[in-house]
């Protein structure tokens, strides 16, 4: 007894890692899912159609025997009649009970036929139910695989988008705008410097004039006071 209830609930907790598992694939494929669910419809829908079938060939036989036995009855009451006319009381009782007799037949098939006529028709009903549900399920496989994969592909880009790092670009943007302001730097210093050595220059021309204004003076100076000189001689 041990045994077998040890190997009961080995074949139960084994049912039940396979179900987790077929649930955790039908949720990666969900088209695996719909399509179970469709097919087992569909073996449903088989079924019933063959029941339905079985209940319409019976309800058609019991139009038939009824047809035929009403036919009977209206025969034998016919004959009744005529025996009752010809005063032929032997025939008569033979023909009362068998009238009796498909009377109740007809009663009973009767019954039977509106039995089997709801039968048909909640069973043609529910045929229609379950293919109405087929293609109810065939839409929405459809609809929902294709926002299934739009939601996939949305959630794909967002983590593309949260994957992305701007961290290399704003830096290569950090290192173009250091180099650009060292170089308007580096310009302005050129500049400056080339500014200052102009003066510089310039100081030291403005010097020069002065020694060679102050030599022509000189020389003016001495030249004339050399023609004084030589006057005086002369």
């Amino acid at each position: 007894m041990a045994s077998v209830g040890f190997f009961g609930r080995l074949s139960n907790l084994w049912r039940g890692f396979v179900s987790l598992w077929i649930s955790d694939v039908e949720k990666k494929h969900p088209e695996i899912a719909y399509e179970n669910a469709i097919n087992s419809m569909i073996e449903k829908y088989t079924a019933l159609k063959r029941a339905t079938a079985a209940i319409i060939r019976r309800r058609e036989e019991l139009e038939q025997r009824l047809t035929t036995k009403s036919k009977e009855l209206a025969q034998v009451e016919a004959d009744l009649n005529t025996a009752i006319e010809t005063n032929q009381q032997d025939l008569g009782v033979v023909l009362l009970q068998k009238q009796k007799a498909l009377s109740d037949e007809v009663g009973s098939l009767k019954s039977d036929l509106e039995i089997a006529v709801k039968d048909a028709d909640s069973a043609k009903a529910s045929l229609v139910q379950v293919q109405g549900e087929i293609k109810k399920l065939k839409a929405e496989k459809d609809t929902m695989l294709a926002r299934m994969a739009s939601a996939q592909a949305r959630v794909k880009i967002q983590e593309q988008l949260e994957g992305l790092s701007v961290d290399n670009e704003v830096k290569a943007l950090e290192n173009v705008r250091e180099h650009i302001k060292n170089t308007i730097a580096q310009a302005s210093l050129n500049k400056e410097l080339s500014e200052s050595d102009l003066d510089n220059r310039l100081k030291q021309l403005r010097a020069q004039t002065g020694d060679v204004t102050a030599k022509n003076e000189w020389e003016r100076l001495r030249a004339a006071h050399s023609n004084k000189a030589a006057q005086k001689t002369m």
